[in-house]
């Protein structure tokens, strides 16, 4: 299976090296007050895949930190009453009586 993962990423990488060497020639950006920036095709389309990806890659890491301190609160919170459970006394539980036995037939009444 690693060995297909290898492959998978290689091949990835090889598609992304050959689109690179292909398309390698400077793209004229429009920029404000009639400023124009000559920027290479794959340069740009990394620099954009990053300012894509990096705000989710922040959001992902702050809610895993969250979820994991959370967890953390949660785990201290059972053990603590775990603790507290350990250390108070049983209550007394009042001795119940049996109840009264139901007869399987009623009883015969005579007149």
């Amino acid at each position: 299976m690693q060995f297909l993962k290898a492959l998978f990423w290689f091949l990835i990488l090889g598609l992304i090296a050959a689109f690179a060497v292909t398309n390698w020639h400077p793209v004229e950006i429009q920029l404000w007050s009639n400023l124009v920036a000559d920027v290479n095709l794959p340069f740009l389309l990394f620099v954009v895949f990053l300012v894509g990806f990096l705000p989710m890659l922040l959001l992902y890491h702050t809610v895993r930190w969250r979820s994991r301190q959370r967890i953390a609160m949660l785990e201290r919170t059972v053990e603590e009453m775990r603790n507290l459970h350990a250390t108070a006394p049983a209550p007394a539980m009042p001795i119940q009586p049996d109840p009264p036995e139901t007869p399987s037939a009623p009883p015969l009444v005579t007149p």
